[in-house]
């Protein structure tokens, strides 16, 4: 995997030309952004590339698992921001299905960056590569609780309740989807 940037540089027009350069179409590219109105600016950016956008309005995650599977989903790249520990979990998912992310922290606020200063974090401009956030073999399992694009939710029947769990391996690349059926008390 490559290494992260020292500074971040990757804005939507010039990500756009460089997949011109490698003879891609950038209307061909999907990019999956959070729905939320903190993107707004992000994603008036990538449509003026003439890029297609599906929105999400929650799933984070799930959205970045998408990127993993191009060929299947049609998604290649997801941009925007969200919490750490939900980076920290798509990273650990792209780590088992060999995808990349990089991402850094963002401050709102003196509290959070004394925060990160107090666990250690002297860089706060610092940019994350995927074997940066997670550093070791990694197992990553979702179970759906309601229904979203990776799993369905809880399914209730007469006298029965059924789950579908994903399981992820990065030592060995192996994905595996579960259906748990058990009687409903």
């Amino acid at each position: 995997m490559p290494p992260a940037p020292s500074r971040w540089t990757w804005s939507p027009p010039n990500g756009c030309a460089r997949w011109r350069g490698q003879g891609l179409r950038s209307d061909r590219h999907h990019r999956l952004h959070p729905g939320a109105p903190r993107h707004e600016d992000l994603i008036r950016e990538v449509r003026s590339t003439g890029a297609a956008i599906r929105l999400i309005t929650d799933g984070d995650v799930a959205g970045v698992i998408h990127c993993a599977e191009p060929e299947i989903t049609g998604i290649d790249m997801y941009m925007g921001s969200g919490g750490a520990p939900e980076g920290v979990l798509a990273a650990s998912a792209l780590k088992c299905m060999g995808g990349q992310i990089f991402g850094r922290l963002l401050f709102r606020n003196d509290d959070e960056r004394g925060r990160a200063a107090k666990a250690g974090i002297t860089d706060l401009n610092r940019i994350y590569a995927r074997d940066e956030m997670v550093t070791a073999d990694v197992i990553f399992s979702a179970t759906g609780v309601t229904s979203g694009s990776i799993l369905p939710g809880i399914k209730r029947e007469p006298g029965w309740v059924t789950t579908e769990t994903l399981l992820m391996r990065s030592k060995t690349g192996s994905v595996r989807r579960m259906s748990y059926r058990t009687p409903a008390k």
